[in-house]
């Protein structure tokens, strides 16, 4: 009897805790559904949490990740001054500013990138806390007098438990007849207890989540006001700018680095488009300032008083200078353009942020939709090397799971390979396109020769090369094989020198500053002109609606495809565009563009 009871006793501790532990877990995690692009590290820095954390989460996350699953973000890092909030199905911008009692301004302000076209099922909001209190009278769906935080919304928000009660799952249950009893519908309850997704049968004994029901609010004396309505009313009005103040901030006098002429011919091609705009009767004031080595702090450039009234900022070269120039950035409300560094996390949670050399992980998912689309019926060969780097062997194991993902034949041999063998792998009812491990072009060097001799053998098979924007630089001593080879290399940057706009940019830039720009990629010369005339249009043309506008930009750059995403709702922009260069057997050199 005793040994019953102490063992009724261990199952009531058991239950007991099941119901604290599944209680606990949906208040410390929320769902984030991972998109084209992102990877760990991305989503990580979104939500300022470690990958590691994450992991724990999701295990197996830290080897593969795939677009359209979620996964569990804890509640942790840096969330003290905001928590976040995935929308469920019937949810509205309403019904959360009653559910964690902020107005409509606050969570809009939170959330830049949020609209009424993208307020869907599944997408992270940032929800703000802070802890001073303010407000302002509002009227209760019963008619009386209540609070609601003003537009300075500083309330502590208290993140509210997902769950209104736990529930254990009884004999012959179903997902249908859970959610009828708790007239919540069964998408709701699928929301609140993720694992249930795809389940036919409910495991007895089980606790499941009960969420709040997401019905809508209804008063006899108040309309429910729509999305459209609460966003149109607090969207910012545009207000056009009489004359653009700007600012570059680069090391023009570091002479402790090779930098300096870059930065200077960058400088010297943004000078030019803003001739060109000024030409055309747009208003701008330029300051520039020398941020000075990468060890030397921006503070002294930072204190400037003029500089807090500046409408946009281009800079800086070096990974440390980032995060102190974002910070002043996002706390004056100034837009930041970064032409350089892919690499630095910032952007994930700045919305003032513009970067423009595109983060590897959502460069890699253009260049693989680009290819995918280019070459739908292609036999895939790897030429493997024992020199690739790093980065490229990220590349190319994912671009080897995507075509296995689309049943594209994957092969690999070594780049050293004979004709003999390379020929084996030839199919006459495909496109087969070999790619390199490696970009240098020690690599290119070596494995030209026999891949012409190839094509040259089998005149009647489709052969191609594939490689890398680093390909430009060595365009001039491989040009002839590049055409007979019929090959293609992606790149964000790229001019073909014999068109109009390239010839009449060169021409300028010589008789501007009496020199050629540099050999090198990118021109940095072309990238100052690009980026400074696309910025300046847009706010010539748009002011401060420019982020409303991006997609209505029509310009065609020298050198440097713009294709602006926000990265989430509260974060910045990567620039997204990819071009595929494609050298014919017909010896004409097209610039291909997919969007």
């Amino acid at each position: 009897m005793r040994t019953v009871r102490q063992l009724l006793c261990s199952l009531l501790f058991v239950v007991t805790c099941s119901i604290g532990t599944n209680a606990q877990e949906n208040q410390s995690y929320f769902l984030h559904t991972i998109e084209k692009g992102q990877s760990l590290y991305s989503i990580s820095s979104m939500y300022g949490v470690s990958k590691e954390d994450i992991i724990k989460l999701n295990p197996g996350s830290d080897d593969k990740i795939y677009v359209g699953n979620t996964l569990r973000i804890p509640r942790t890092g840096n969330n003290q001054k905001e928590t976040y909030h995935t929308i469920e199905s019937g949810e509205t911008l309403y019904r959360l500013t009653i559910k964690y009692g902020i107005p409509a301004k606050a969570i809009c302000d939170a959330n830049p990138g949020l609209s009424a076209e993208n307020f869907r099922t599944g997408q992270v909001i940032r929800i703000p806390v802070t802890t001073e209190t303010k407000s302002a009278s509002m009227v209760s769906q019963n008619g009386k007098k209540t609070t609601e935080a003003t537009s300075s919304y500083q309330i502590q928000a208290p993140v509210k438990s997902r769950c209104r009660e736990m529930h254990k799952i009884k004999r012959k249950e179903t997902i249908y007849s859970i959610s009828r009893s708790y007239d919540i519908t069964e998408a709701e309850l699928i929301a609140a207890n993720p694992e249930l997704k795809g389940e036919k049968n409910l495991k007895k004994g089980a606790f499941l989540c009960i969420p709040y029901s997401n019905k809508q609010i209804s008063s006899p004396n108040k309309t429910v006001p729509t999305n459209d309505e609460l966003f149109n009313e607090n969207r910012k009005s545009s207000q056009q700018l009489a004359t653009i103040k700007a600012a570059i901030i680069l090391p023009f006098l570091d002479t402790s680095s090779g930098e300096t002429s870059r930065m200077v011919e960058y400088y010297e091609g943004f000078l030019m488009a803003m001739d060109s705009l000024k030409r055309n009767g747009t208003s701008i004031d330029l300051y520039t300032y020398d941020s000075g080595a990468e060890n030397t702090s921006l503070a002294p450039v930072l204190s400037k008083d003029e500089l807090k009234n500046m409408d946009i900022i281009f800079g800086p070269l070096y990974p440390a200078h980032v995060k102190p120039l974002a910070e002043f950035a996002n706390k004056n409300n100034i837009r930041l353009v970064i032409p350089f560094t892919s690499k630095d996390n910032t952007v994930f949670r700045n919305p003032n942020i513009y970067q423009i050399n595109t983060p590897q992980s959502y460069l890699y998912s253009e260049v693989y939709d680009h290819f995918l689309r280019q070459f739908p019926h292609a036999n895939v060969i790897f030429l493997e090397g024992g020199t690739g780097s790093k980065d490229k062997a990220e590349f190319i194991k994912s671009l080897k799971e995507e075509l296995r993902s689309k049943a594209i034949p994957v092969k690999s041999v070594k780049e050293s390979a004979d004709i003999e063998s390379l020929k084996a792998l030839l199919r006459t009812d495909r496109d087969n396109v070999f790619i390199p491990t490696s970009g240098s072009n020690i690599t290119l060097i070596k494995i030209l020769p026999q891949l012409t001799l190839l094509v040259r053998d089998n005149p009647e098979v489709n052969i191609h090369l594939f490689g890398y924007p680093e390909w430009q630089t060595y365009t001039k001593d491989h040009l002839e094989e590049f055409f007979e080879l019929d090959t293609y290399f992606y790149s964000s940057f790229y001019t073909n020198n014999l068109l109009p706009a390239a010839i009449h940019f060169t021409r300028n830039y010589r008789k501007w500053y009496g020199k050629e720009m540099k050999e090198r990629y990118p021109k940095f010369g072309m990238l100052g002109f690009d980026t400074g005339y696309f910025f300046l249009k847009g706010l010539s043309l748009y002011g401060s609606g420019l982020e409303r506008n991006l997609q209505h930009m029509s310009l065609t750059p020298i050198q440097t495809g713009f294709k602006f995403q926000r990265v989430n709702t509260w974060g910045g922009f990567i620039n997204r565009k990819v071009f595929f260069v494609h050298f014919t057997k017909n010896y004409e050199l097209i610039k291909l563009d997919y969007d």
